[in-house]
């Protein structure tokens, strides 16, 4: 049983506790029968049941106000009970965040009502082959014709990338250097000129994609907020879920301790538990440090931003870096208390060591967070 005392801290809700439970008490009775053989068709289960489950209704926001403490905890719980849950989750947020935030009242109701009711799948194409996390040098273009934007270029590394139903696309349309002349735009994976250039496979099997737009049209009105707006639309939907990477990461961690306290405690050696040995006690003690730490770097970030800040950035980029680095050492040292069943195929623990290390790259590096760090400790000092 993971530890619920956190939930006891300031910084949530009755609301935030129900929730909790709630989902907990969920995902134990219907994520165990997933079947993970096929990914695509067990994210498109995942997604239903999430949908039928009323979990998604978090996921996306019709009047524009994203809780990012409960987007915080679903991940948290999804993570720490299915990793493919959380992703499926997440993705329907991060996909639909900028609808959510920037969109019209028509695009809200034509998109989110889908994909909070999980009648269909989003995904958020930013990435690009040479840019990186280096968003202001994206190359993809959209030219105005008429009352149409025509799309030209590449993404790739997109979550959901061959499943999904709707993109939040980002592309330069010129209005200034850099990150000045890119917009963001809602385009339906049926649009013509659309295509997947190929499926990318990774250690923790996700949807993921390269997509290839050649003379892509589609209508003016797809468009999210202002010309121009697009890397200020990027950044704010960053800003509220890069704390909830963080939160899955404590998910993952949160179980790993889990498993090795199990393991530590039932497994014997020369007559007496794991457990009596100070070097793992020193282990254990290590890892539940690890998340607690994590979790209050979390929830400040979340609650920080949902107590109207309108910013985030160093909050949470300090969550992210420390929440998804520590929780990598923390389910290493999980697989090293379980010895050589800890790198066995089909073990928690193992299946732990595989989708944590994707969280320490995409949505900004680690390296990439301590550069933000860096430059908004420094900016304020110089302020």
């Amino acid at each position: 049983m993971s530890d619920r005392t956190f939930l006891d801290w300031p910084f949530f809700e009755d609301r935030h506790r129900t929730l909790a439970s709630g989902l907990d008490a969920w995902a134990q009775k219907h994520l165990a029968g997933i079947d993970h053989s096929d990914t695509d068709a067990a994210c498109r289960a995942i997604v239903k049941a999430l949908g039928q489950g009323g979990w998604l209704q978090h996921s996306g926001a019709m009047d524009g106000q994203l809780d990012v403490r409960s987007l915080c905890l679903i991940r948290e719980t999804l993570a720490r009970h299915d990793g493919l849950a959380d992703f499926c989750f997440a993705m329907q947020g991060l996909g639909t965040g900028a609808i959510s935030l920037f969109g019209t009242d028509a695009q809200k109701q034509e998109w989110l009502t889908r994909t909070r009711a999980g009648e269909a799948i989003a995904a958020f194409a930013l990435t690009e082959p040479q840019s990186g996390s280096d968003v202001a040098n994206s190359t993809m273009t959209a030219e105005l014709d008429g009352d149409d934007y025509v799309l030209n270029g590449a993404k790739t590394w997109i979550s959901n990338g061959g499943i999904a139903d709707v993109y939040t696309v980002f592309a330069r349309t010129g209005e200034g250097a850099g990150s000045k002349g890119l917009s963001a735009f809602i385009v339906p994976a049926d649009t013509l000129g659309l295509a997947i250039a190929e499926r990318l496979e990774v250690m923790a099997p996700h949807p993921l994609a390269t997509l290839e737009f050649s003379d892509c049209r589609i209508p003016a009105s797809a468009m999210l907020g202002d010309p121009g707006a697009g890397f200020r639309i990027a950044m704010s939907v960053l800003d509220v879920f890069r704390s909830t990477v963080a939160a899955a990461a404590l998910g993952f961690g949160r179980r790993a301790l889990d498993e090795a306290v199990e393991r530590v405690s039932t497994r014997h050696v020369q007559g007496a538990p794991l457990s009596d040995l100070q070097m793992v006690q020193g282990h254990i003690a290590d890892m539940a440090v690890d998340v607690d730490a994590s979790a209050l770097l979390i929830y400040r970030a979340a609650w920080t931003k949902d107590s109207g800040a309108p910013r985030v950035t160093r909050e949470a980029a300090m969550a992210k870096l420390f929440a998804t680095d520590r929780a990598q050492a923390t389910i290493d040292k999980a697989v090293q208390l379980h010895g050589g069943d800890g790198v066995r195929v089909g073990m928690m623990v193992e299946s732990l060591y595989r989708e944590i290390r994707a969280l320490r790259i995409y949505e900004g590096a680690s390296d990439v967070q301590r550069v933000i760090i860096a430059r908004q400790t420094l900016g304020a000092l110089k302020g």
